[in-house]
């Protein structure tokens, strides 16, 4: 296998465009918004800005363009950790192996129920299924695991598309995992850096750097067409990483055809049993993630860019508007603890402890719609049929009403006390909708739902 990711070449590029003129930053903010992408040159500019001036034109961009191919929802959901047992000794994680405690723990299917019963009862319906790397979480394991979140009902509730992160596998087993109903395979390669890869992954299968970067490929091959990518930011210098992601997502589209259907960006946090992880090796700055999230969204406009619990509310609140389409709420990193006060090793601090109700009200009253859609999953618009739509803008038409249905019926269910207060904004969500045909069958589906029907969508 070949290292796709040439750190010379990146390195030569962040070098090359150093100190760019404003005229370049503006013609490439312009350039962006043709929802065409951006060449790996052109995103080394914008790396490369500091001027705040021009910053808050990449930030108004990234805005404009999000809201052009995703309309003003944010999707959401929770991570459901299943083991926090993991044969890898990585510096910066609190699942390493090197961790000696008693804190280690594997989910039986009748945990998973009680988790999956208790993340319903807030109003889910999306889950991340995460695992450290455990020999005792293989296929089988996994397959029963899937199993259970699926049969698992709560009142009207249930999971309807779970989406999964786990340690790579071959074919043959991700072939197996596609057969369950998964949405998205998710893995992180955490630093596209091989000399730092390889420092901060001493021992353990994980510290093959080309065995992790190729894992999506082999989820493709597999047929799993939704797969998702991410660095961890702080331990290596945040620009050469962005343009890593960046080389990684045209390696998936050339190869495949389909780039990457979400990227993640999470920063290094505080974690129990790590030095590292509390002092990164490479700081990133509020402003700094500031500038990651927005070109990303100009360099990849079509891609979901997912923001987790690991930032503080404050911080989170500011970034939704940048270009995240995607944000846990509600997390935890401990297995077995939405049903319970169990104490276990999580992988890294929380910092948005508010819960999903509070950050659906606080969505709200800023003007997003809270969005639980999981349509195109079962629609059929998934790898190259989602990102014929994605690319030209016109996946908005089924977010804006998705997101509302899905809305409307988690206000019904959960939180009737602030479907009264935000009346007013669904009302003007759906007058917004373009299509006359659209607009009216997503008021005839809205009024179903008040009468009882359940999981309506385009």
């Amino acid at each position: 296998m070949k290292n796709f990711i040439n750190g010379n070449k990146i390195l030569d590029l962040l070098e090359r465009t150093e100190r760019p003129s404003n005229y370049q930053v503006e013609k490439l903010v312009e350039k962006s918004l043709r929802l065409k992408g951006l060449s790996p040159e052109d995103t080394a500019v914008l790396l490369n800005c500091e001027d705040d001036v021009l910053l808050n034109s990449i930030f108004t961009a990234a805005k404009q363009i999000k809201e052009s191919i995703y309309g003003n929802r944010l999707v959401l959901f929770a991570p459901l950790y299943l083991s926090n047992r993991c044969v890898n000794d990585c510096l910066y994680c609190g699942f390493r192996q090197g961790i000696s405690n008693n804190k280690k723990c594997l989910l039986s299917n009748d945990e998973i129920r009680e988790e999956t019963q208790a993340l319903i009862s807030q109003g889910h319906k999306r889950l991340l299924l995460v695992s450290a790397e455990d020999p005792a979480v293989d296929i089988d394991y996994l397959e029963g695991a899937i199993k259970t979140v699926y049969d698992t009902k709560e009142g009207n509730g249930s999971i309807r598309r779970l989406n999964v992160n786990v340690a790579p596998m071959g074919v043959k087993d991700f072939r197996r995992l596609k057969d369950t109903g998964i949405g998205t395979y998710q893995l992180f390669q955490e630093t596209y850096h091989s000399d730092t890869y390889t420092t901060m992954h001493p021992s353990g299968p994980k510290s093959d750097y080309l065995k992790r970067l190729y894992a999506c490929d082999l989820a493709q091959k597999a047929g799993i067409d939704d797969v998702g990518i991410g660095a961890l930011f702080g331990l290596y210098n945040y620009k050469f990483e962005v343009l890593a992601l960046l080389f990684h997502s045209m390696h998936l589209e050339d190869t495949f055809g389909v780039g990457p259907h979400t990227i993640s960006v999470p920063r290094l946090e505080p974690s129990e049993g790590s030095n590292i992880a509390s002092r990164p090796p490479s700081h990133v700055s509020d402003n700094e993630l500031k500038k990651i999230i927005a070109v990303l969204r100009l360099a990849v406009p079509y891609t979901g860019i997912i923001l987790s619990t690991r930032e503080s509310a404050g911080l989170r609140d500011e970034l939704f508007y940048l270009g995240v389409s995607q944000i846990s709420a509600g997390s935890r990193t401990v297995p077995g603890s939405y049903s319970s006060d169990k104490e276990a090793q999580g992988q890294f601090s929380i910092s948005d402890e508010r819960s999903l109700s509070e950050v659906i009200e606080e969505l709200a009253t800023s003007g997003f719609i809270p969005s639980f859609c999981t349509s195109c999953y079962r629609s059929g618009r998934t790898g190259e049929n989602f990102m014929d739509l994605a690319k030209p803008g016109d996946i908005k038409n089924f977010c804006q009403p998705n997101a509302l249905l899905t809305f409307e019926e988690y206000l019904l269910d959960y939180n009737p006390k602030l479907a009264q207060k935000i009346k007013a904004l669904i009302t003007s969500e759906i007058h917004k909708i373009p299509d006359p045909d659209i607009r009216k069958l997503t008021s005839g589906k809205m009024e179903s739902l008040v009468q009882g029907e359940r999981d309506l969508y385009f």
